[in-house]
């Protein structure tokens, strides 16, 4: 195989620019491709094979000994926010807070940032021994002048002062559609604001500049390409925030490939359709990312039946029926990609049912569900009928698993998180973090998908293990799915002679482990695009 790869190439008479030797490449094509040595030309695999074969067609090229380390191709991020996490680098992180009168000493030693307000991001009341949501109090006497902003770490929830309330004009507001204020019992706000509502008062907030997104973009990037990263999808932005991207790719500021899902506001609508998206070597823009529903810790994810901690109450459909429906058609005709987010399985059935009636079975769209944490078995049959793909993020399992039975009770516990049963639909499941919401490791992903447990080897028997992805099925679903499930695994997603030679350099292969958490300690040791070194655990690589 190895040598009809080397052959079919033509490598013997185009000498590469790079050959990188000793070393043990996992081409994650789907076909469980293995070789020694692989050459790379103009920024793209030339050919892969044994060793010798390889170095004797490539005698000119620049040799690179990895020492028997483990080769994969760059790994993606199928569903993250890249500029919402750059710009949390230089805000307040409150994750992992175990109180929150830890939360209030956090704030009490923060600064306003270049807008004046105080920002930062994080908290989870469900990691608290009082799982109550808080009230503004504290942080009216810390800061009765100073606008302060804290999300919630699921991003659908906001925790402000009554500065910033009376800021953003959120103070005297009444009914707020497709989000809540929750109030204290004399009527007035208590500082939480949820879905819609949290969404009203953050648009009010001063917008960070060019220069203050480019400088954060740079360390996100470093972060990244630390990881093995090479390619994120960000799940949510303006055509605006899209150029930006662009434009720093086109100067060389930022080297990371980015799939960019655009809002579905009227204005990223008529831009989109306009210039009929964008399609560079660094960045695909060429989808639109709807929300349906909230999150699962702060309630707000749709439920068929009532949240099992709180009676009557069945969350919040973010989405107008008809709205949706008439948005899908527009995004259907001008043949961009539809992607979703569902957790719910309220939610996930009207967006199953609006995608099946438009694209009544099976075809090759990719238009796909994003989260699909809660499923009805009535539905699950629907994602094969009509190929929408789940996309998944696995830490969200590990982390919701403390609490998520309490929402849910436990007949739909055992349907949710369901990654297994998912994958059977379509023999595919791309895998993501939602960063920042998630951390960006990927080897946290891993541990999540394969061994459902999160790093103290909790719980003792796996979170429904049933539902575990092999370390096979989790390393596609960071690679080809993930390339799949957003339409470029033409150019990214595996190592295939002509496709992009975007890879990473790893201490051990995930594949062998014996105990599935020996992979929180392995190591990147180098990351490449495009055949270039951006990222040496050993050396400093300007990126």
């Amino acid at each position: 195989m190895a040598l009809c790869w080397a052959l079919a190439s033509g490598c013997g008479g185009d000498t590469a620019d790079l050959v990188v030797r000793n070393a043990h490449i996992v081409a994650l094509d789907g076909r469980g491709t293995t070789a020694q040595a692989m050459a790379v030309k103009d920024g793209r695999v030339l050919a892969l094979g044994k060793e010798q074969e390889i170095l004797n067609a490539h005698r000119g090229a620049r040799v690179v000994d990895v020492k028997g380390a483990t080769v994969y191709p760059g790994l993606i991020d199928a569903h993250s926010h890249l500029l919402g996490y750059a710009l949390g680098l230089g805000r307040l992180n409150v994750v992992g807070t175990t109180s929150y009168e830890e939360v209030v000493g956090a704030v009490s030693k923060a600064s306003p940032g270049a807008s004046g307000w105080i920002r930062g991001r994080g908290w989870d009341q469900n990691d608290w021994a009082d799982r109550n949501f808080p009230d503004r109090a504290p942080l009216d006497s810390l800061h009765p002048d100073t606008p302060v902003v804290l999300q919630r770490i699921d991003g659908h929830a906001v925790l402000a002062n009554r500065a910033a309330l009376e800021a953003s004009s959120m103070w005297e507001v009444g009914e707020v559609p497709c989000g809540e204020v929750l109030r204290r019992p004399d009527g007035t706000p208590t500082g939480v604001l949820i879905d819609g509502a949290a969404d009203s008062l953050l648009a009010r907030i001063p917008k960070p500049g060019r220069a203050e997104k480019q400088q954060a973009l740079a360390k996100a990037e470093r972060n990244l390409l630390a990881c093995g990263l090479t390619t994120v999808t960000d799940a949510g932005l303006d055509w605006a925030d899209i150029l930006l991207l662009d434009s720093l790719h086109q100067t060389g500021d930022l080297k990371l490939r980015v799939v960019a899902m655009a809002n579905p506001t009227r204005a990223n609508l008529d831009s989109m359709v306009a210039h009929g998206g964008l399609r560079t070597e660094k960045l695909v823009a060429e989808s639109f990312k709807f929300y349906m529903d909230g999150a699962l810790g702060s309630r707000g994810a749709a439920l068929l039946q009532p949240y099992d901690d709180r009676p009557g109450h069945r969350g919040l459909l973010l989405q107008d029926p008809d709205v949706y429906r008439a948005q899908l058609n527009e995004v259907l005709e001008a043949g961009f990609q539809a992607a979703t987010h569902a957790i719910g399985d309220s939610a996930a059935r009207l967006v199953l049912t609006m995608y099946g009636e438009l694209l009544d079975g099976p075809n090759d769209l990719r238009w796909r569900m994003e989260h699909a944490q809660v499923i009805h078995p009535d539905d699950l049959p629907k994602f094969g009928m009509h190929a929408v793909i789940p996309s998944v993020q696995p830490t969200h399992a590990t982390s919701d698993m403390y609490w998520a039975g309490e929402r849910l009770g436990r007949a739909r516990i055992r349907r949710a998180y369901a990654y297994q049963d998912l994958h059977g639909q379509l023999g595919m499941l791309p895998l993501g973090t939602d960063f920042p919401v998630e951390d960006i490791d990927p080897r946290k992903t891993h541990l999540a998908a394969v061994a459902r447990q999160d790093a103290n080897r909790t719980p003792k028997e796996g979170f429904h293990l049933d539902q575990a992805l092999t370390p096979e099925q989790s390393l596609l679903g960071m690679t080809l799915w993930a390339a799949l499930a957003s339409r470029m695994e033409a150019e990214v997603g595996s190592l295939e002679p002509g496709k992009r030679a975007d890879f990473v350099v790893m201490d051990r292969d995930w594949l062998l482990l014996d105990d599935p958490h020996e992979v929180l300690s392995s190591n990147v040791l180098q990351t490449y695009m495009d055949g270039k070194l951006l990222h040496s655990s050993q050396t400093s690589v300007a990126p």
